[in-house]
This record gives structure tokens, C-alpha cells and sequence, in this order.
């Protein structure tokens, strides 16, 4: 039975207003591999730009690493291989109900990203480890493993899996898919491709949720 990796972080907040330093989106990222080799590669970066003594911090953070260091990460994981799927909420569509509750929002991008962009390419014979960003408090984070276990088992049948809810800095696999969850916030937040170009070719999925929604809720 072959394993099937997937690592996910999310961009854009769970505030719903339009005050400044509000995000206008909600995005869902996953990165699926069957390979951890691109961790692997990315901690053996960080020990290079240690000896070069480039200024890194304690892990790859896209929002708040320099300009030169994106360009170490992205050149590095563009070796490897690996897909991406993104769901794309904007957050003045969504109706009262669905936001009322962070976890019910949470579930609904999650839902779409399982049954359209991952599960058609998940087959009998893998397994699945699904390895997601901590967000949240601990008691958020009980409810959210609850909301994405149930959404798995809604869209994947009859495969093994497995949810875990983990620290960026724990492993390089999420500070991959805080990379590429980043470069597609550019793209929709602030129309900046620079980035996204870079990982385009390996988006599989990238999909808007409210797309054809006429009313905004604020």
C-alpha cells in the first residue's frame, strides 16, 4: 500500500468586516506528494544558508522571510515533485450562517477541496496522512480535527487515513505549503503573480468557492 502526503496551511483570517488588515479572502492550500523527499531538501536549505550566514529564522516563513530567501525556497522545491490544490472563499459572500462559527466556515472550503480537487486522485490501494497547520486555540483545533475527519470521511471511502494538526516549524512539509498558500494569496489578494507563476504549472486545483454569488453580507 503506497502513502499519500498531504500538507496544508490556510491564508487570510476568520474576521469578517472590511477594516484594514482584513483579509478579503479565505484560502485552503493543500500540497499532495507521495514523496517526503521535498522536507528533507528544504532542511538541508536551511542548514546551507546557515553556513552562507543569510539571515533565517527559526523556519521558512513566506510572509515575513526576505525577498532573497523566497528565492532559495521556491528554486529548491521546485525540484521535487509535488501538486497543489486551492479553494478560494471570498468572505463578504458567505451567508450568516456559514461564518456564525469558525468551524463551520472552515469545513465548507475543505468539503470542495476533498471531493474535487484531492479524492479523484486518491486510489484504493493508498493511505492517507493529512498533515494541517495548527490554527486556532486547543479547543478550536479539537473542533476543526472533528470538521476536516468528517469531511474525509464523506470523500474519501474505503482508503486509509489519518489527521494531524501540527505546528509549521515541526515540519518543513508545512512551511511548503505555507510557500505555496502565500504565492495564490498574492495572486487573489493583491493581483501580484510573481510567485504564483512559479508554482502555476503544478496547481491541479484551484477553485472559487462564491464565484458566481451576487450578495455581499458586509
Amino acid at each position: 500500500m503506497s502513502n499519500n502526503y498531504i500538507f496544508a496551511d490556510e491564508a487570510g483570517c476568520f474576521t469578517f468586516n472590511r477594516k484594514q488588515n482584513v483579509s478579503k479572502y479565505f484560502i485552503i492550500c493543500t500540497v499532495t506528494t507521495t514523496s517526503l523527499d521535498v522536507g528533507h531538501a528544504l532542511h538541508e536549505l536551511r542548514h546551507q544558508l546557515l553556513w552562507e550566514k543569510a539571515e533565517v529564522g527559526d523556519f521558512f516563513h513566506a510572509t515575513v522571510d526576505s525577498q532573497a530567501i523566497r528565492n532559495r525556497v521556491f528554486e529548491e522545491i521546485l525540484k521535487h515533485d509535488f501538486q497543489v490544490q486551492a479553494t478560494i472563499c471570498e468572505k463578504a459572500k458567505a451567508q450568516p450562517h456559514v461564518c456564525k462559527e469558525k468551524s463551520r466556515f472552515y469545513k465548507y472550503p475543505w468539503f470542495y477541496q476533498f471531493k474535487h480537487g484531492i479524492s479523484r486522485h486518491v486510489d484504493k490501494d493508498m493511505r492517507v496522512m493529512i498533515t494541517a497547520a495548527s490554527i486556532g486555540t486547543k479547543k478550536e483545533r479539537a473542533t476543526f480535527t472533528n470538521a476536516l475527519s468528517d469531511v474525509m470521511s464523506q470523500t474519501i471511502k474505503g482508503v486509509p487515513w489519518a489527521v494531524d494538526f501540527r505546528p509549521s516549524h515541526c515540519d518543513p512539509c508545512l512551511q511548503l505549503a505555507d510557500y505555496c498558500a502565500w504565492a495564490i494569496q498574492r495572486k487573489w489578494e493583491l493581483g501580484d503573480t510573481r510567485s504564483y507563476d512559479l508554482i502555476e504549472d503544478r496547481i491541479s486545483y484551484e477553485y472559487e468557492l462564491w464565484k458566481y454569488g451576487k450578495t455581499l453580507y458586509y
